[in-house]
């Protein structure tokens, strides 16, 4: 298992972005300065140019696999460390040596490190649960796949629910030729919007709950817009499977066999899914106020505890699980390792995006900002769509934070004055992530496997304009027309 780990996070060239690199720097920076006030990057002093090695990287992902699909396949890490490095090398220069290493080990340690390795537990525990039985895609079938997702993901953590989900509905579907469409409404429903109802379902949510939003606040305010968009998508998928499936040779269709009957594999790994639960819960609720300080970066003794529970509850997984049964899921460690690689570049590239959009209106993105606000009050439905743009390109945890703090970062105020303001960041953050394949990491979880099936996803900017734009946007007018 340790083996495994360290394949998915160890290749050379990264590791010379995320650890190397601010270690020499860490070294030449001097123990002394060490002993002053912690470096800061001052997004207002920062020029938009600083974000090409992000859209760099963005493009990377969505030119390559059309243009050099084979060049991508085997060398889509070393792409995502050239972006890494094209930033970091001027930044050292120009902002300093302890500019440069605090910022890199504060995404590292407080926002990429635990982002992976609460993916890596989802995806290892949940790939150790197989849905056995014969189940044959249908409009019927597929329909209760995307609602039991979607009522899961808010439980468990949309990564988690699409993950324990995604394989059943491939194998349930291998029989179709028309299938794509499938795998986009589930990327739309259960790796995003679905995980609208508690701090447990996406990482925006889980930043506001951290920052004082009731757990429950959530689960009501956020139910209604969810349900509509829910009702909304759910009716055009069953129109538009219904309409794939009449097309389908039914001579395709496997016969049915009554001595499979369904049930379940490896459920033992539903407890782990608990743990995995609880721990993200505890370092929610658990305030020991005891914190490390690696070059200024703090770090909470809460945290590096859920990190590490996580950890054991991934090798308890791998160690308890049969491989039979990992084998019957087609379970590889490709995915994973695809999201580590390509994330750790986009973690690293975001950074100065970040810092403009917090020096609000004295960033170079200051008209973004000031777009959200008119005569002192909010406009909300400028907040509801420019946190979801955001959110559909950057990682909407900050971007989500970046318009909390805009709307004044007063969580009660937030909750009980402007809930509406509130609702719009929230939904934003959350359904919009559903945009792009970059949205939210387990759009691209989910894009890797149904590949590794056999099953021909857009490309990047195919997923936009075929599914995005056509079916996401027209939903998101609605809900801001009737919400804000």
């Amino acid at each position: 298992m340790i083996r495994m780990i360290s394949r998915a996070f160890s290749w050379k060239t990264m590791m010379a972005v995320l650890v190397l690199v601010p270690a020499g720097l860490l070294a030449n920076s001097g123990g002394a300065e060490i002993q002053h006030a912690a470096p800061h990057l001052d997004g207002s002093s920062l020029s938009i140019f600083w974000a090409i090695p992000f859209a760099g990287i963005l493009l990377s992902i969505a030119v390559f696999p059309l243009v050099a699909s084979e060049f991508w396949h085997h060398h889509y890490g070393k792409v995502s460390a050239f972006w890494a490095l094209v930033l970091l090398i001027p930044f050292f220069f120009i902002e300093g040596a302890s500019v440069t290493v605090f910022e890199v080990l504060h995404v590292s340690l407080l926002e990429y490190i635990p982002f992976i390795i609460l993916l890596l537990a989802l995806f290892t525990i949940s790939g150790g649960i197989r849905l056995r039985g014969q189940l044959v895609g249908s409009p019927g079938i597929n329909l209760v796949f995307l609602i039991i997702g979607t009522v899961l993901a808010s439980w468990m953590g949309t990564t988690g629910a699409a993950m324990l989900l995604i394989r059943p509905l491939l194998k349930a579907n291998a029989w179709r030729k028309r299938k794509v469409h499938v795998v986009a409404f589930f990327i739309f429903l259960v790796a995003n919007i679905g995980g609208s109802l508690t701090p447990l379902g996406d990482p925006p949510l889980f930043l506001g709950f951290l920052k004082g939003v009731h757990f429950f606040w959530t689960t009501t305010a956020l139910l209604k817009p969810m349900l509509l968009a829910v009702g909304i998508l759910l009716t055009i998928f069953y129109v538009m499977d219904t309409l794939a499936y009449r097309k389908e040779d039914p001579a395709n269709m496997p016969e049915k066999d009554s001595s499979q009957k369904i049930g379940v594999e490896g459920g033992i790994n539903f407890l782990l899914l608990a743990g995995v639960v609880l721990a993200v819960l505890m370092s929610g609720f658990w305030s020991p106020d005891v914190k490390f300080n690696i070059y200024h970066v703090e770090m909470e003794l809460q945290n590096f505890t859920r990190d590490l529970l996580l950890l054991l509850l991934t090798v308890i997984s791998m160690k308890i699980t049969s491989q039979k049964v990992r084998q019957a899921n087609d379970f590889n460690w490709f995915p994973i390792v695809e999201v580590a690689k390509l994330f750790a570049g986009i973690f690293v590239t975001i950074i100065p995006a970040i810092a403009i959009l917090k020096a609000g209106t004295h960033g170079a993105l200051a008209n973004i900002i000031n777009l959200v606000s008119h005569n002192g009050e909010p406009v909300n439905t400028m907040y509801f769509w420019l946190t979801g743009s955001l959110s559909s390109f950057l990682d909407n945890a900050p971007t989500y934070l970046v318009f909390f703090n805009s709307a004044g970062g007063d969580p009660i105020q937030l909750m009980e004055v402007f809930p509406q303001t509130l609702i719009a960041i929230s939904c934003g953050a959350v359904f919009m992530g559903a945009n792009t394949y970059i949205g939210n990491a387990p759009n691209f979880m989910v894009k890797s496997i149904s590949e590794q099936s056999g099953v021909e996803m857009p490309s990047f900017f195919g997923y936009i304009f075929k599914y995005s734009l056509p079916i996401l946007i027209p939903t998101f007018i609605v809900i801001s027309l009737v919400f804000f």
